[in-house]
């Protein structure tokens, strides 16, 4: 393991947080090249940089994948968690959003490798997360084309969202 990679929080304890994107759909990335080969492809790719932050993370993620609910998504689902995968957490926030803040969550859009909407935390903070799942669904729509939803509707029902607070998280030691 590269050392800059050693997890900020209990891996095991983040498993529930990472599980509920991995149901509708994303892929968690680990390494740069896998970054590039997703976001080097034609089409469009939804990013999710998943937190433990419980405000925040605690409407990215239910609007997140409420938004895949819709009837047009992304071509590709990937995502990276802040704190534990950090190499390609920051090839990511490098090479593709250099001109933004770093910020977790952070969710962004890009069509053609070029971000076309991105949420920092900042304007997480500010939504619920029907308002979160509004303003993706509307840009899937605008520019997306695969058929979603990502999963089926009776999957998605039985869903449970886990929201926790950071703070609640012990920190990793190896």
């Amino acid at each position: 393991m590269n050392p800059n990679d050693t997890p900020t929080y209990d891996p095991i304890a983040v498993m529930p947080l990472r599980a509920e994107l991995n149901l509708v759909g994303f892929k968690d990335v680990y390494e740069s090249a896998d970054v590039d080969e997703a976001l080097s492809s034609e089409g469009t790719t939804l990013v999710m940089v998943n937190s433990v932050c419980g405000c925040s993370a605690g409407s990215a993620r239910p609007g997140v994948c409420a938004s895949l609910q819709n009837e047009v998504i992304p071509d590709r689902l990937i995502t990276v968690f802040a704190g534990q995968d950090k190499t390609a957490l920051e090839h990511i926030r490098s090479k593709y959003l250099g001109s933004f803040p770093p910020s977790s969550p952070f969710i962004s859009l890009f069509k053609d490798g070029q971000p076309i909407l991105n949420l920092q935390r900042t304007d997480i903070q500010e939504m619920d997360a029907q308002a979160v799942a509004t303003t993706l669904s509307k840009a899937f729509s605008d520019q997306c084309s695969s058929q979603g939803p990502s999963i089926p509707k009776e999957d998605y029902d039985k869903m449970e969202h886990t929201i926790a607070c950071g703070s609640t998280f012990a920190k990793y030691e190896n």
